[in-house]
C-alpha cells in the first residue's frame, strides 16, 4: 500500500484541486477516517458496480420430493450432495444490503458474511478482513477443482484482495456485493472472471462434492 506521506500528500492535492462548489461531497468524505487507508480504498471502489443480475436457479429435486418443497429464498433447491446447513445459513442473510464494516442483517460486508456463515455452519472462526482470511486457508485450489465451501478471493482494480465469497456449485458463489448485497453470482460473469484471484480450502470443511 502507498506510504503514509505519499498517501496524505495525494489527499492534500485533492483538497486543493477541488473547488468549494463542485467538491463538497469529496471534501466531506476526506474530512473523516483519514488514518484508515483500508476504509478509504474500500469507499473509492464501492461504486465499481458489477453489471449482472444475481443468479436464481433451481436444481434437480431430490428423489421422491415434490417440486417446490425444498424451495429456498435464494432460489436453490437442494440435492442430496448439498449441505442443507450451509443453505440455511445463506437464507438467513439472503438479500441483506451491503454495508462496509457492517456485520448484521441490517447491513453486512463480504468478510463478515463469510465469517458468520463459516462460524455457524462449520464452527470455524476466520479473520475479519478479506485479505487476512487467506491466512486461515490450509490449501489453495485451482478453479477447475472447486467444491462446496471453498473460499473465493477477488482483487479489485487496486490490485489488493478486497472481496471474498463462498463457492457453492456449477460456477456459482454466494457473497455480499456492493451492487446487490448478499446474493448469488456466477464466476462466468465477465467482472468476476476478470477479478478472480484464487480459491482457498479449510481442512475442516467437509463436503460430498
Amino acid at each position: 500500500m502507498t506510504s503514509k506521506p505519499k498517501f496524505h500528500h495525494l489527499l492534500l492535492m485533492l483538497f486543493v484541486v477541488c473547488s468549494l462548489s463542485s467538491c463538497k461531497a469529496i471534501k466531506k468524505f476526506l474530512s473523516t477516517n483519514l488514518d484508515d487507508e483500508d476504509y478509504i480504498v474500500a469507499q473509492l471502489y464501492a461504486d465499481e458496480l458489477v453489471n449482472e443480475k444475481p443468479v436464481r436457479f433451481r436444481s434437480q429435486q431430490p428423489q421422491g420430493q415434490s417440486a417446490g418443497a425444498s424451495s429456498n429464498p435464494c432460489g436453490i433447491d437442494l440435492n442430496d450432495k448439498d449441505n442443507p446447513k450451509l443453505y440455511e445459513a445463506i437464507n438467513a442473510w439472503f438479500g441483506t444490503p451491503y454495508l462496509y464494516g457492517g456485520c448484521t442483517t441490517s447491513g453486512v460486508d463480504c468478510s463478515c458474511f463469510v465469517g458468520n456463515v463459516f462460524k455457524s455452519v462449520y464452527g470455524i472462526t476466520l479473520h475479519r478482513t478479506a485479505n487476512d482470511i487467506q491466512k486461515d486457508m490450509d490449501s489453495f485450489v485451482a478453479r477447475n477443482k472447486l467444491r462446496e465451501g471453498d473460499v473465493l478471493f477477488f482483487v479489485n482494480s487496486n490490485g489488493k484482495v478486497s472481496h471474498v465469497a463462498i463457492y457453492l456449485k456449477d460456477d456459482l458463489f454466494v457473497h455480499s456485493s456492493t451492487s446487490h448485497g448478499v446474493a448469488i453470482s456466477s464466476l462466468e460473469n465477465s467482472y468476476w472472471k476478470k477479478h478472480f484471484y484464487k480459491a482457498g480450502r479449510h481442512k475442516s470443511v467437509k463436503t460430498k462434492y
